[in-house]
Order: C-alpha cells, then sequence, then structure tokens
C-alpha cells in the first residue's frame, strides 16, 4: 500500500509521544529501543481492538522520525486502509509504511481527507461527493475508529470510499 503521512501532534494518545521523542534526541539508544517496543505493542493492541479480520500482525514504531511500520495479512483493501489509519491516528506517529499482504487484492483505493477546524462529515461528503446527506459513508468507512458522526477533530486523516 506504501507510506502515508499524518500530523504527529493529533491523535489518540496511546503512549508517552514525548518520552519517545526525548530518548531520540538524547540518543539514549536503551531507553528508544524500549519505548519504541512499548510504543509499537500499544499501537498494535488499539488496530486489533478495531477487529478488521486482520492476522499475524506486526507492528514496528521508529521513535526518532514518529514512522510505523505494518506487516501481516488483511482480509481486503479496506481493512488494510482501515489498519493505516489507526496506526496513523496516534498521537506521536508522523508516517505509516503499510507492507501488508493484502488477501482479495482488488477494489479502487480510497481518497484521504486531513479533518481542519471546522470540517463535518456532511461538509466533507458534499466536497467529494456533491451531496452532504452522503456523511454516513464516510462515518461507515471509518468506523470502528469513529464512534460518531459528530466525533472527528483537527488533524485526523478520514478514509473517503469511492462510491
Amino acid at each position: 500500500m506504501g507510506l502515508f503521512s499524518f500530523i504527529k501532534e493529533a491523535g489518540e494518545k496511546l503512549f508517552g509521544g514525548k518520552k519517545v521523542e526525548e530518548a531520540a534526541a538524547a540518543n539514549d539508544t536503551a531507553s528508544l529501543a524500549q519505548l519504541n517496543a512499548e510504543a509499537g505493542a500499544a499501537i498494535k493492541t488499539y488496530i486489533e481492538a478495531q477487529n478488521l479480520g486482520l492476522s499475524n500482525l506486526g507492528v514496528m514504531f521508529d521513535g526518532a522520525s514518529g514512522k510505523v511500520t505494518l506487516t501481516g495479512d488483511a482480509p481486503n483493501k479496506e481493512a488494510a486502509e482501515k489498519a493505516t489509519l489507526a496506526a496513523g491516528n496516534v498521537a506521536a506517529v508522523k508516517d505509516v509504511d503499510n507492507n501488508m499482504n493484502v488477501a482479495d487484492g482488488g477494489g479502487a483505493d480510497a481518497q484521504y481527507h486531513d479533518v481542519v477546524s471546522g470540517d463535518t462529515l456532511s461538509a466533507i461528503a458534499k466536497k467529494y461527493y456533491g451531496d452532504a446527506n452522503k456523511y454516513m459513508v464516510i462515518f461507515e468507512a471509518n468506523k470502528p475508529m469513529l464512534s460518531h458522526p459528530d466525533k472527528i477533530y483537527p488533524g485526523q486523516k478520514l478514509r473517503i470510499p469511492a462510491l
């Protein structure tokens, strides 16, 4: 799937991102290795909690660059894309390199939207589909990461599927 960029300061706070950054800046390789492993485990747990049907999921985090690398198997492209978003919408993550194998391999790639202040799912639907009433398509495409259509935040990246 490739490399996706995210806003590093936005997202779920799953681990001590500042501690990882401080260890990287201080070149404290022993602490950094441990913190990277803990962050990778936290991100993996978060992705697995989304129940995307992934198997053999591997998550590596590099605190010096803010990059997450995903490996494993996804049942379809949608699940692989959602895994990328789950990993990327975590505070302290700047990039996600998704190297997952996709079982069916088919389907069109989704577009992505970076939420800015004032965005609503209706406005985003109007922009991409020409119809504000199609906001539920975007909501459903981003479940279970989104729990409610009104709960989006600036810096979040959303998956916009083709109609």
